[in-house]
This record gives structure tokens, sequence and C-alpha cells, in this order.
């Protein structure tokens, strides 16, 4: 992997030297986890003339869920009395000869910007802007495979969950019973904070568990997603608890099914990032739903679970092969409940078999 590391770190600096810039400065701590393998927290990455160095307030590799740092990457601890590392990085690349240093100002607060401006006067402060993450868009086979293990263990997760008693469970309980188990299958952690609704919460976009009670006849929705080795995926699934489907709920389901479907086929390298939310988009809009939807119908994935790109009606660009997205059509009725279904997907040629499914829990609409 450090061979991989290497190719990035030299990929930025060669996009910072087309503007002029002899060294960067990468303070995100994805950023510095897709360049530098490992990032504890609080840790900064300088790219100057003096070489590589990983800028830490404390010694890398202490904990395994911050990821392990690149061996050919020095490393320079920094204790938190010393200051901020973001400052101390700006000071070495000044005194490493570099006029100027490419910075992320939409991470740098304005304080930490003027305090590197005040440690090292001489050198000119430029925005490096976005160039890390559109680097990080495509993702190689390594990072796919661990989205494909982390969609496994989420999979295995929600499983164990719906061959379990639920009514009478409240909704933050299951949320931190869902949690628990995807530690106990490999997980790091959760991806983002384990949705679980209710009822007429049932179908809300990242419903806050609360500690309504699962009751007989509800809808029940559900979206979590693992952590693994930082790599973040993202599955919903709705159900109903305990009886038959009722007719309204069958037709909401079957409809935001069919919105879902249309959505993960429009995912084929070329596609314009806003004909894939139109393609799920239209068939809601037309049942009536179109004042209620989300402002987007999937997003990125990755070392975040909300990276570029953005599925949205207003999103420029187009999908590249090699993309993790996710598809995640819902719709929420006011004081009855709804439904989402969200699935992580790769997007592939149609040679190689179309978009790759990662997360593969049923669909069906279940009665639990």
């Amino acid at each position: 992997m450090s061979e991989v590391y290497a190719v990035r770190r030299g990929l930025l600096r060669d996009r910072c030297a087309a503007v002029g810039s002899a060294a960067a400065l990468v303070s995100r701590p994805a950023n510095v986890r897709y360049l530098a393998g490992g990032a504890p927290p609080g840790a900064v990455l300088l790219l100057g003339p003096g070489g590589d160095v990983l800028i830490s307030p404390r010694d890398p590799g202490g904990d395994p869920a911050d990821g392990r740092t690149d061996d050919q990457l020095r490393v320079s601890p920094l204790p938190a009395s010393d200051g901020d590392p973001a400052v101390a990085a700006a000071d070495l690349a000044g005194s490493s000869g570099a006029e100027s240093l490419a910075v992320e100002e939409h991470h740098l607060t304005v304080a930490r910007h003027r305090a590197m401006g005040s440690v090292a006067p001489r050198l000119r402060l430029a925005d490096l802007g976005a160039t890390v993450e559109q680097l990080r868009v495509v993702k190689d086979e390594e990072e796919i495979a661990c989205l494909r293990i982390a969609a496994e263990i989420t999979d295995q997760a929600l499983g164990e969950l719906l061959e379990s008693i639920l009514v009478g469970r409240t909704e933050r309980h299951l949320a931190l019973e869902l949690e628990r188990r995807l530690v106990d299958h490999g997980a790091d952690g959760p991806a983002f904070a384990t949705s679980v609704a209710t009822g007429p919460n049932s179908g809300q976009g990242r419903h806050r568990p609360s500690d309504r009670r699962v009751e007989e006849g509800d809808f029940l929705s559900v979206c979590l997603g693992a952590n693994y080795r930082g790599y973040r995926c993202e599955i919903g699934r709705t159900f109903v608890i305990g009886t038959t489907p009722a007719d309204w709920q069958i037709e909401l389901y079957d409809l935001v099914f069919a919105a879902q479907r249309a959505g993960r086929e429009a995912l084929v390298p070329g596609a314009a990032y806003r004909d894939v939310d139109r393609a799920a988009r239209h068939l809601l809009d037309s049942a009536g739903h179109g004042g209620g939807l989300a402002p987007w119908t999937g997003h990125g994935v990755g070392l975040e679970i909300d990276e570029d790109p953005q599925l949205a009606p207003a999103a420029m660009g187009k999908l590249d092969a090699c993309v993790p997205v996710t598809v995640e059509p819902g719709v929420h009725l006011p004081g009855r409940g709804g439904v989402r279904i969200d699935d992580t997907l790769v997007v592939r040629p149609e040679a190689d078999g179309g978009p790759e499914l990662l997360t593969i829990t049923t669909k069906e609409l279940l009665a639990l």
C-alpha cells in the first residue's frame, strides 16, 4: 500500500505545481488518511520541498481505527502543549524554503489561517480547494474491497436484527443493538448515527431514534452502515411489523421500490449526476410526492459517508467507473409514516455486469 499512497501524494504534488505552489498542507482528516494511510486525530500532512511529513499531536498507531500510517512517510509527533500541527507545518514549510503553501481553506478556521500567516509571514497561503476530494471520487479496487467488507458486515447486523422480536422495543434500543452488532462482526464502528424509525416516524431520512416503541402494523425503516478500515457504506430498508401489510403500505412501498430500481439502473459510466436523480425522482413526483422529497437521490461514499458526487437535480458532472454511490429515494407521509430504500453500489460498465450492488439484504416487503 505504500506505493499507492506515494502515487496519490505525487498526483497532488503535480496539481499543486501546475498552479505554482511547491508545497501543500492537508488538514481535513479524511484527506489526510487518503494520502497518508493513517490519520490520528488532529494530524496534518505537509507535502513540501523538504519531503513529506505527517505532523501529529500524538504518536500514530495507537488506535487501529485511525489506520496504519505509510511506512515511507516521515512522522513528526507534536505534543499538544506545543501548539497547533497546522501552524507547525506552516513554520516548517517556510523554514524549508517554500514561497507558497496551498491549504484547505474550506477546512481551516480563520483563526488557524491567521496563526499560520503569523509564524511564516513570507509564506504565501493559497487555496488548495477540493483537489484531494476530487482525487478521492474514483476508488481503486483495494478501496472497493474495504467497502465490500463494510457492506457484508452491515448486511449481517441487519439480518440478525430481523430474526429477533421487535414489538415493544424502542427505536433507541434497536439502534444501539444494531451498532453493537456492527462492531461484533468486525466494524471499527458505525459509519454514521444509526437511524431506526417506526410508525409515523418511518420513511424520514436520518431520523434520530426516539423512545417510541414498535407497534404491530407499523412501518419500520432502518438506515445503518459499517465503518471498516475507514471506509463507510450505507443501507436502508423498510418493513412492516407483525401483520400483513395494508393496501396503502404495499402501494407506497412498490412506488419507492420502482424509483430506487430506476435510479440503480441509471448508474452507468458517463451518466450525468442529475439524470440519475431524475430517473428516481420522476416516478415519485408523478405520483404526487414531489413536494416532500429529499434534495438528492444519493451521494458518494468512501472515507466519509457523504462524499462527491451528489446525485441531485442541479448537480454538475458525469459518473465514472469505480465510483461508489448510494441510491436512496424515500417518501414520508406526515402522521402515517413512509418508506425509504437505500443501497450502496459501485458504478461499473455494462461489459463488467453493470452497477455492482454491495448491500444485498432483501428488498422484499417483509412482515416481521
